[in-house]
């Protein structure tokens, strides 16, 4: 049977408005980010969702229990293999930091996007088999979403100028046969309120996903 995935970047935090690089720092959502989940809540009570999972990280877990507590539902269950790509030395730099200290982009510790995209396809692949058939929000981060869309869509990521919004929904439906999730529609429709005038720019909220 078809699952359906609402895959949610988590809201932001202060170190997404300084611009640092994220990973698998625990870093909380700041009053902003906090406004941003409820926006998003309110966009997928316009959908039927059965559950709510999220990373552990707690900017995703809180991402998704504001979600889960607009529509009624449980607090999420977490999944390792939903945190962020670890950047390893580079956490807590910012883009031109990085730059600086590791001008050949070899930044040590840092996840494989082979690895990435490996732990998050087998993590996706149990959440659809404990949820078969129904429809999952999954709050997660930046980088496991892009790895998703161009596993899904090879180059859809790369095509958007601001591509992972914080708060921003992504769908899918996941393919038990291929073990593989295909993309629905990237920046969901439902999504459509918060894409307004104003809104930071994706580079300055994860300067260093499109970076290794």
């Amino acid at each position: 049977m078809t699952t359906h995935l609402y895959l949610v970047r988590h809201g932001e935090t202060d170190w997404n408005k300084q611009r640092r690089i994220q990973g698998s720092t625990d870093i909380p959502l700041n009053e902003t980010g906090r406004a941003q989940a409820a926006a998003t809540a309110e966009l997928l009570a316009r959908r039927p969702v059965d559950a709510v999972v999220a990373s552990p990280l707690s900017r995703a877990f809180e991402t998704g229990a504001v979600i889960a507590d607009r529509l009624g539902l449980a607090v999420p269950a977490t999944y390792e293999g939903l945190q962020e790509r670890s950047y390893g030395e580079a956490e807590g730099l910012t883009d031109d930091e990085v730059a600086a200290r590791y001008p050949h982009d070899d930044i040590p510790g840092r996840e494989s996007r082979s690895a990435l995209l490996a732990r998050a396809t087998q993590t996706l692949g149990e959440i659809a088999v404990r949820f078969d058939a129904g429809v999952v929000v999954v709050a997660t981060h930046g980088a496991v979403i892009r790895s998703v869309v161009n596993a899904a869509a090879p180059g859809t990521a790369d095509r958007h100028r601001t591509p992972i919004r914080n708060g921003s929904v992504h769908s899918f439906r996941w393919d038990p046969e291929r073990f593989h999730a295909e993309l629905v529609r990237f920046d969901d429709p439902i999504d459509d309120v918060s894409e307004v005038p104003g809104r930071p720019a994706f580079a300055r909220q994860n300067p260093l996903e499109r970076r290794g």
